[in-house]
C-alpha cells in the first residue's frame, strides 16, 4: 500500500515538472546576449566608484610628472570606452609602469604613495591581460576597469593627504 502511494506521488512530481523548458533557454539567451555585448562609455558611466581628484597644491607638485599626466589622460580615454592604450602591447605597458615610478617627484616618494603606485601597476597588468583574452567575461572585464579606476583614486587620495598632512605638520601653535 504503501509503494503504491509512493509511486502515485513520485509520478505526480514527475508530471508536474514536466513541462515548456523556453524560460530557461530564454533567460540563457539574454545572458549570452548580455555577456557578449561590447563594453561602451554609457557602460563605463554606470561603474560606482568614489573619484578622487587632485587639491591644487597637489596639482602643484606633480606638474612635472609626465608619466602621471599621461595616465591620467588614458583613464579619461578608458571612460569613454577607449581600450587602445590598457590592450596594447604589454612591454610597453610594463615600460609605461617602469617609467610611472621613477619619474615620481620626490617629495612624495612615502611607503603610502609607493604602495599606491604598486597596486596601480598591478591592476593596469591585470586590466591588460583581461581585455588581450578572449575568453575573459564582460563581467570581469568591467571588473578590472573599475579596479582601475579605483587604485587611480586611491593614489590621488593619497597625495592630497601626503601634502595636506606636510602642511599641516608646518603650523606652529602660538604661544
Amino acid at each position: 500500500m504503501k509503494i503504491k502511494f509512493v509511486l502515485l506521488f513520485l509520478s505526480c512530481v514527475v508530471l508536474a515538472n514536466c513541462g515548456d523548458d523556453n524560460n530557461t533557454n530564454d533567460v540563457k539567451i539574454t545572458e549570452n546576449k548580455e555577456q557578449n555585448a561590447p563594453i561602451t562609455a554609457k557602460t563605463i558611466e554606470g561603474i560606482d566608484y568614489k573619484d578622487y581628484v587632485l587639491s591644487p597644491e597637489s596639482e602643484k607638485a606633480i606638474v612635472t610628472w609626465e608619466r602621471y599626466h599621461e595616465l591620467a589622460m588614458q583613464i579619461n580615454y578608458l571612460k569613454k570606452a577607449d581600450f587602445s592604450f590598457f590592450n596594447g602591447e604589454k612591454e610597453l605597458l610594463k615600460k609605461f609602469i617602469e617609467e610611472f615610478k621613477t619619474q615620481m617627484p620626490k617629495e612624495l616618494a612615502t611607503n603610502h604613495i609607493t604602495s599606491r603606485n604598486a597596486i596601480i601597476e598591478t591592476t593596469l597588468l591585470k586590466l591588460n591581460e583581461s581585455l588581450t583574452l578572449d575568453n575573459i567575461s564582460r563581467k570581469d572585464k568591467l571588473k578590472g576597469i573599475k579596479e582601475v579606476f579605483i587604485a587611480f583614486s586611491n593614489l590621488n587620495y593619497m597625495i592630497n593627504e601626503k601634502l595636506e598632512s606636510d602642511v599641516y605638520g608646518k603650523i606652529q601653535p602660538e604661544k
